[in-house]
């Protein structure tokens, strides 16, 4: 029989944790307000109780210093998991993390790995000011040496937080912040997938809708209100942003012939670009109409009460669907 728990993605996050930690005593988690408070989303809540102030503990005010200590960390033996309270805050960490994080394997010729997992709560959605709902995944998908993912579900959400604990590579994961508290049951003893492969959450025969993170969940409101109108959608979670999983994703577009990208972050420069490039490129001849992507403008994020119109919803996504019928 298989042994489930209901959970919110938050405490999936926080069981997988906590199953690392009781595996593996060189996990360690750091970060601001992550013991005491439990982290400003609560995710890493009640962890300092069971393993105690050397294995979980506050940081400075400093994301620098915070990437540059799982770093020294890794390279004595340790599996730190270090969290950025926003991914606003994450720049001054940025040239650690993509000049020396990603790089020490590759610079060492392999004598020292990374075992190093970078939480970051992102996207918009929870009423907040600029540096506390934006979409930076792109800037480390374009940087080679780490690996990047987002669960959009509590299931994902358990099982790829361990993946990436397990991982000898560093992993940035994105975590869609305005998602935390979505339930759903999680399967406590077998994995989904590998951390790196896509999932077709939806079968469907007209339009491929491909997305990932805080935006798979307004895919498959999309979706929902498509088959009402008579039109077959077949939606396609990412899960892992680099590397992308790209057969399934080509798979699913030689079938429909029409594919709708959707994500929080702008379209310019984006995740959602290098995905219509590669499928532009490798299933030219499958496509009925031109790849269209959905996603934020391309300005600074706005004020709270701007956010609804900021941010993709499904009738945007529809919109692009009906566009791409119209070819």
């Amino acid at each position: 029989m298989t042994n489930t728990a209901e959970m919110s993605i938050a405490k999936a996050i926080n069981a997988g944790i906590q199953k690392q930690m009781q595996k593996d005593s060189k996990v360690l988690v750091f970060g601001e307000d992550v013991a005491e408070l439990g982290g400003v989303f609560r995710v890493t809540e009640g962890l300092l109780a069971e393993f105690g102030n050397q294995k979980v503990f506050n940081s400075p005010i400093a994301e620098s210093g915070i990437v540059g200590t799982a770093i020294g960390l890794a390279m004595r033996g340790y599996k730190p998991i270090a969290e950025i309270q926003f991914e606003g805050f994450v720049y001054p960490a940025f040239d650690q993390i993509v000049s020396q994080l990603a790089k020490l394997t590759n610079r060492s010729e392999g004598h020292l790995s990374m075992p190093v997992v970078i939480r970051i709560p992102y996207g918009g959605g929870i009423g907040a000011v600029e540096h506390h709902s934006e979409s930076p995944e792109a800037y480390f998908a374009h940087t080679p040496g780490l690996r990047v993912i987002s669960p959009s579900n509590p299931n994902d959400a358990y099982w790829m937080i361990q993946q990436a604990i397990e991982s000898n590579d560093p992993v940035i994961f994105f975590e869609p912040k305005r998602r935390y508290w979505l339930k759903g049951t999680v399967n406590l003893d077998t994995p989904p997938a590998t951390m790196h492969q896509a999932k077709v959450l939806r079968e469907g025969t007209q339009v491929t809708l491909v997305s990932y993170g805080p935006m798979v969940v307004t895919a498959l409101q999309a979706a929902d209100l498509a088959t009402a109108e008579g039109i077959s959608l077949e939606v396609i979670d990412l899960r892992s942003i680099s590397p992308i999983d790209f057969p399934t994703i080509l798979n699913s577009v030689r079938k429909t012939g029409r594919l709708v990208i959707a994500s929080e972050a702008s379209t310019s420069y984006s995740v959602a670009s290098e995905v219509a490039a590669r499928v532009a490129e490798l299933a030219f001849y499958s496509l009925e109409a031109p790849v269209l992507r959905v996603g934020s403008f391309d300005v600074p994020y706005p004020p709270a009460k701007l956010e609804e119109l900021f941010l993709p919803d499904a009738d945007r996504i529809l919109e692009a669907v009906d566009r791409s019928l119209a070819y």
